[in-house]
């Protein structure tokens, strides 16, 4: 019984250092997509008022490419991307060029 108690704690031990020792996927291991500018205009747009004629992260046009939006101090900014958008309210004053 206690042969079978030990066996059964190395294997769990064993199982917890392999698993542990698996390395992590690295940022450079990720692809990235790139679409071009007739899949983004195939992309739904919305047809919001903004106070942003170009995207302040990428530099797209929002007339072309508005598919997100953040209200900032009473403000809309519209964003090409959820991406973008998510990037401008990291730290807005940073952002915004007026």
């Amino acid at each position: 019984m206690k042969n079978l108690k030990n066996i059964i704690v190395l294997s769990i031990l064993a199982v917890s250092l392999f698993s542990c020792a698996k390395e992590q996927p690295k940022q450079e291991d990720f692809e990235v997509k790139h679409v071009s500018h007739e899949e983004m205009k195939a992309a739904t747009k919305l047809d919001v008022a903004v106070v942003n004629d170009v995207d302040p992260i990428c530099g797209m046009k929002t007339a072309d490419h508005l598919s997100d939006t953040a209200t900032y101090k009473g403000k809309t900014y519209g964003f090409c991307s959820t991406m973008c958008k998510d990037e401008f309210l990291k730290n807005p004053e940073k952002h915004i060029h007026e």
